[in-house]
């Protein structure tokens, strides 16, 4: 385990402890209902595989993409999955700062307050997140026996059936029409990971570049924490919440050449969610009798937001960006399909080239200018 002082960084452990002693309990459901929205999400997952694939043309007529597993889960199966995760994508990040360790003062205090620490604190993240994912690709999924992931190398689809059944009840919608909108979400994820076979690779290559880039002085950490500490305390007067308010926590922690690997990965965030959400809705009419109520509940949900307390988790966790990827993402999407039909969005998935700007995200007009026009001249 990677250390710093001799203390190890992160007690994994205690953070799945942590994060599961904290999160909410799940709704009030009989054991054999429960048995029955698994059963459901699974078949639903199944179904789905055949339309995406047919709705995006990704994957050529009679090939056979590379096979993930999809799991059903609860709030704690979520928590454990994606602590994995965490631990595979942050180790090389976590060993530089173990090559970096020194004996100054920003060293003693990390080691002072060490691994257990920092793994209660990552559990209160994660407790509040596991009850919002209804569900999530995994695209650096280590594969273990209680979680198994693509033999490949990564890979699996999470559907946390809790939360399914929570918010579908809150927006008081077609149980069985809900489970299949979101099992549709999560399937176009798993169709672009694995009819893209250099997808996943490109992905990889840009998040440890940014983690590479990261400024590992102990120092410099602890101050960019206690400034994401004070966006939680009411920085901004109430009513007064903007786009510019307060710092999410990738965005703390940037040099000049992380904000430029950060804008690549927010357009490929953007396109990757955008065309999920497309594509939802778009298989939607078809499969889906509800989808047009689903959708705008949906929508209003999103936008109503919570409590003060949440919304400044939202934004110091950037999940305010996340759903600004949703909506900049659909309308590229939409907005291309809608100019060159679905087989020259498709171009899209030809190299990382061929992936939008964040500036083409915003105009769609420019990515098919660039890709489509330069390509026929």
């Amino acid at each position: 385990m990677t250390s710093i002082g001799g203390a190890e960084m992160v007690d994994w452990n205690l953070a799945v402890a942590t994060a599961t002693r904290l999160v909410r309990p799940g709704p009030d459901i009989s054991r054999e209902a429960a048995r029955e929205v698994v059963a459901e999400l699974r078949r639903h997952a199944k179904a789905s595989e055949e339309h995406v694939r047919s709705f995006t043309r990704m994957i050529p007529e009679g090939s056979e993409p590379e096979d993930t597993p999809v799991l059903v889960v609860d709030r704690a199966g979520w928590i454990r999955a994606n602590v994995a995760g965490f631990r595979e994508l942050l180790r090389p990040l976590l060993a530089k700062m173990e090559n970096r360790r020194s004996g100054g003062p920003g060293g003693a205090v990390l080691g002072a307050v060490g691994s257990k620490v920092t793994g209660v604190e990552l559990g209160m993240l994660l407790s509040f997140l596991a009850s919002r994912v209804l569900g999530q690709y995994e695209t650096f999924a280590p594969a273990s026996r209680e979680l198994p992931a693509s033999l490949s190398g990564g890979g699996r689809l999470l559907l946390v059936a809790p939360n399914v059944v929570h918010v579908e009840r809150e927006l008081d919608v077609d149980p069985h029409d809900f489970r299949l909108w979101v099992a549709l979400h999560e399937e176009t994820h798993r169709t672009q990971f694995t009819g893209v076979p250099w997808l996943r690779d490109h992905l990889q290559g840009e998040i440890q570049s940014f983690l590479d880039e990261t400024d590992v002085d102990p120092m410099t950490v602890l101050e960019r924490l206690r400034e994401a500490a004070q966006s939680l305390v009411g920085s901004t007067p109430e009513g007064e919440d903007g786009e510019g308010g307060g710092r999410s926590l990738v965005e703390i922690v940037q040099t000049p050449a992380q904000r430029e690997i950060l804008g690549r990965l927010t357009a490929v965030m953007s396109l990757l969610e955008g065309h999920a959400d497309f594509v939802m809705d778009g298989v939607g009419p078809e499969v889906v009798s509800s989808v047009a109520e689903i959708r705008e509940k949906f929508q209003q949900r999103r936008a109503r937001g919570a409590s003060r307390l949440d919304q400044a988790l939202r934004k110091l966790l950037g999940l305010d960006a996340k759903l600004r990827q949703y909506r900049d993402g659909e309308r590229f999407v939409r907005a291309v399909v809608d100019e060159v039909g679905m087989d020259g969005f498709n171009r899209v998935w030809t190299s990382p080239n061929t992936l939008p700007t964040k500036a083409e995200i915003a105009k769609p007009a420019d990515w098919i200018a660039r890709v489509h026009r330069k390509a026929e001249s």
